[in-house]
């Protein structure tokens, strides 16, 4: 896979010897920021706010300029990762990552729906199993449905 950055081990605990799927999607959150800033950050004239610098100057309000949220937007999208001040965190009650990572693992195994193979996939797994099969000698046998 030419250009693609590969991540081992998303969800893995103990060495690989223990899964978990809230430190998978937890995982997932820092693999997708990492693969961001590896994927190169773009710097131009419109994402240094060139422009905005010079119409505000030096030491003023950059905070409520439209350039401001509109990028601030377009780098970071953390799902999981809370930046709420405290009093709000405490607020919706206080739950820290791995919380969070566990209710949307949750939410992911009871409502996601994988899109059904195709039947050449299918054809291509199983000459696969078959394959395997062959070469350790494992004798065929009809599944019975």
């Amino acid at each position: 896979m030419a250009g693609a950055n590969l991540i081992y081990g998303l969800g893995m605990l103990e060495m690989g010897v223990t899964f978990d799927f809230a430190q998978l999607v937890m995982d997932n959150e820092f693999a997708r920021m990492i693969n961001y800033c590896v994927n190169g950050i773009p710097v131009n004239d419109e994402t240094l706010s060139v422009d905005a610098i010079k119409e505000v100057g030096s030491f003023n309000d950059f905070v409520t300029r439209k350039e401001t949220y509109e990028h601030m937007r377009s780098i970071s999208h953390p799902k999981l990762i809370d930046r709420r001040v405290r009093a709000k965190w405490e607020a919706q009650g206080s739950t820290d990552i791995y919380q969070r990572s566990l209710k949307e693992a949750k939410y992911i195994l009871d409502k996601h729906t994988p899109p059904p193979l195709s039947d050449d996939i299918k054809a291509e797994l199983r000459a696969i199993v078959e394959e395997t099969e062959s070469h350790l000698g494992v004798e065929k046998s009809t599944p019975e449905f």
